[in-house]
């Protein structure tokens, strides 16, 4: 299989997941949307459990790298969390079901679905909260509130995504959500919500590079 029919199926099935959820998506749906019998569709993923598990792989396996490399010990890096920031925006824009695809999948009932999300959201989920209990003390947080804090950082960094078809109607705006100027915004957004959120109380740090009380 060449790469670009690869890509072509997996944004196919990243759209239609991301709607409907695995099961209500059937392969015969599949290969209707790619203009190709079910047994040809075969021929690419053995399985939809197969193709599942390749949106997944395609969509998750970056962030977790990008979350992982952002990962200094002792001290929040504005220039890395910079960097990181850059490619989350960048690949959720790329990827635009993938956030909605996500949130969808984490509240599939159905146990292998459950266990590839665990396969990916645990050791995110690991990674976050070891960056965040590295500067929580710094920036004011208590303990027993480290799971809210992960928890509202991942809504920060993935409601822009998952709401995004909705964002047009509710501001009333005719700017395309995943345009280059709304994108430079989001970017802008998250590094200001991030660094006010883990910087340290005393000293806040802004995406600038100033500070200020």
């Amino acid at each position: 299989m060449s790469v670009a029919t690869r890509e072509v199926i997996l944004d196919a099935a990243e759209r239609l997941f991301s709607a409907r959820g695995v099961d209500g998506v059937a392969v015969r749906d599949l290969a209707r949307e790619l203009g190709l019998t079910p047994s040809s569709l075969y021929n690419h993923f053995r399985s939809k459990q197969a193709l599942y598990d390749a949106v997944l792989e395609r969509g998750l396996r970056p962030i977790a790298d990008l979350v992982a490399a952002a990962w200094h010990p002792g001290t929040l890096r504005p220039d890395l969390m910079r960097v990181t920031i850059d490619g989350l925006v960048t690949h959720l824009a790329a990827h635009p079901h993938l956030a909605r695809l996500l949130q969808r999948s984490m509240l599939e009932e159905s146990g292998s679905v459950l266990a590839l999300i665990e396969r990916w959201v645990a050791p995110l989920y690991g990674t976050g909260m070891a960056v965040i209990r590295e500067t929580a003390f710094e920036a004011g947080w208590d303990a027993e509130e480290l799971p809210h804090l992960a928890l509202g950082l991942f809504g920060v960094i993935f409601a822009y995504f998952t709401n995004s078809a909705f964002i047009q109607p509710l501001t009333r705006s005719n700017q395309d959500p995943l345009s280059p100027h709304a994108l430079v915004v989001q970017r802008r957004f998250l590094e200001k919500a991030i660094y006010r959120l883990l910087g340290p109380i005393h000293q806040q740090v802004r995406p600038n590079g100033e500070s200020g009380a």
